[in-house]
């Protein structure tokens, strides 16, 4: 179970990532398609702590869009998978005590996992 500061208690996240009230992810609603976040809605999303972003972000382990154009993380803009990204590792370090890189590879593996089992399923196979 992970924190949701958005509805002031516990929020369930579906063995398969889903993420309640977010976009591009299976079972999501709340924000328009195409729309990037900003990393106060990350923050609040995911309940991690601005801190907690920012550094993971810096060392490299979660994507930014608009990283590279300034240090400035006013313009800093996530994508919808950077919140199962967040909730996966930051799950992973809490949980299981685990270093920050070793989250982000586990959280890696992860993904390349459902890659491979949704085209399992697009070519009948699964």
């Amino acid at each position: 179970m992970n924190q949701d500061a958005g509805n002031g208690g516990e929020t369930s996240v579906a063995t398969n990532g889903a993420v309640p009230g977010v976009p591009g992810v299976p079972g999501v609603s709340g924000v328009p398609q195409g729309d990037a976040l900003s990393l106060d809605e990350l923050v609040r999303i995911c309940a991690v702590s601005r801190e907690w972003v920012v550094e993971r972000v810096e060392d490299g382990l979660l994507p930014a869009h608009g990283l590279a154009a300034s240090r400035d993380t006013a313009i800093w803009r996530f994508t919808s998978s950077a919140i199962w990204r967040t909730r996966r590792m930051h799950t992973l370090e809490r949980d299981f005590d685990a270093v920050p890189e070793l989250a982000a590879l586990a959280a890696d593996l992860m993904e390349e996992l459902e890659r491979l089992r949704q085209r399992l399923r697009a070519a009948g196979l699964e």
